[in-house]
């Protein structure tokens, strides 16, 4: 009886790894075609359309995907500023910076900072849902090696940019500038692109012409700090 059950419980094991190793295999090759063909929609475009359409079955989002070339420079700048300074410098984790946020989370007693680098932010975008848990965390940090190990820096921006939000519905660089400033992404001055630069973490408190303390303070010191930002 107990050596029955030994032997189903091993095999539950083993046929529980089997089935994580085939879903990282899935996940790889995923990375890998991403790599060179652009995706058209992500994990997080899906969800937030699926809320959308709880209200409107008719509803679809803004997104146009764009190549690299035709995204101002400003722009790629200021989000590199704003979302992840030491982008050319690491490996996917900025270390120094999960140490600093680790340590302020712990003197708050809760969650009050963050560290994630854009290579973390495209893995979450991509395949993952909003949903916080440790489950997600590390499965976030596997995908974030595979795009770092199958993607050039050049290629996680460009994703990048043409899949994040910048407003209810609104995904991507192209459709961000027209949606904020009726001109294409290619076309986005310093202060325009300092500004959607901050609003990327909260994305859907701004409608075009919005404005805040917050988001006129974030815009100006994004502006100072970009001349000085590397971009691949």
């Amino acid at each position: 009886m107990l050596r029955g059950v030994l032997r189903w419980s091993w095999r539950l094991v083993l046929l529980a790894l089997i089935a994580l190793v085939l879903v990282q295999f899935w996940f790889a090759m995923h990375v890998w075609y991403w790599s060179r063909n652009n995706p058209q929609m992500t994990a997080f475009m899906q969800q937030r359309l699926e809320i959308l359409r709880e209200d409107n079955p008719h509803a679809s989002l803004r997104h146009q995907w764009v190549p690299y070339n035709r995204i101002s420079a400003h722009l790629k700048r200021a989000v590199v500023v704003a979302e992840d300074a030491k982008f050319l410098d690491h490996r996917g984790f900025d270390w120094e910076a999960i140490q600093k946020a680790y340590e302020r989370n712990l003197q708050e007693g809760e969650v009050v900072s963050g560290a994630s680098t854009i290579s973390q932010q495209l893995a979450k975008n991509l395949f993952l849902s909003s949903h916080r848990s440790w489950w997600r965390k590390a499965q976030e940090a596997v995908i974030t090696v595979m795009i770092e190990t199958f993607m050039s820096k050049r290629r996680i921006l460009e994703i990048y940019l043409n899949v994040i939000e910048w407003g209810e519905g609104v995904f991507g660089a192209e459709a961000a500038a027209r949606y904020h400033y009726g001109m294409g992404a290619s076309a986005l001055s310093p202060p325009q692109a300092a500004r959607l630069a901050a609003m990327v973490p909260s994305p859907r408190r701004y409608t075009p012409g919005r404005n805040t303390p917050y988001l006129q303070r974030r815009t100006e010191t994004l502006l100072a700090r970009m001349p000085g930002a590397r971009i691949p």
